[in-house]
């Protein structure tokens, strides 16, 4: 398992998609963005844990928890402030670099909350 440096350079939504997906994923895709947006759409395997509740001290969901973490939002202003956020609690967390809007426009899957063809809001 890898395990992210404090400066860790931004991923790119390939980079992101290659360390949380398959069937040993090396970290967790979590995403920040609040519910109306992850209802709407967001990657199938994402945990969701919103900025606004991170920020006021929420406790990561616990599929995230003790495990590296890949953070994204729409794009990649608010990911950048969780994965700070994160850091400066001894996480291992870096962003997505373009957020949810690059990793559609890759192509990558978007599903909505029951599991459908979703959408970036």
């Amino acid at each position: 398992m890898f395990r992210f440096r404090r400066s860790a350079p931004r991923l790119s939504v390939d980079e992101a998609r290659a360390r949380t997906s398959g069937d040993r994923p090396e970290a967790v895709l979590l995403d920040v963005r609040e519910k109306p947006e992850w209802r709407a759409g967001h990657a199938p395997d994402a945990v969701h844990a919103p900025l606004t509740g991170l920020a006021a001290g929420a406790a990561l969901p616990a599929a995230a928890q003790r495990r590296p973490l890949v953070v994204i939002c729409r794009s990649g202003h608010r990911s950048q402030r969780a994965a700070k956020l994160l850091t400066e609690q001894n996480a291992d967390a870096v962003d997505v670099e373009g957020g949810m809007n690059a990793w559609a426009a890759a192509g990558f899957p978007v599903v909505d909350e029951r599991g459908n063809s979703g959408s970036i809001a």
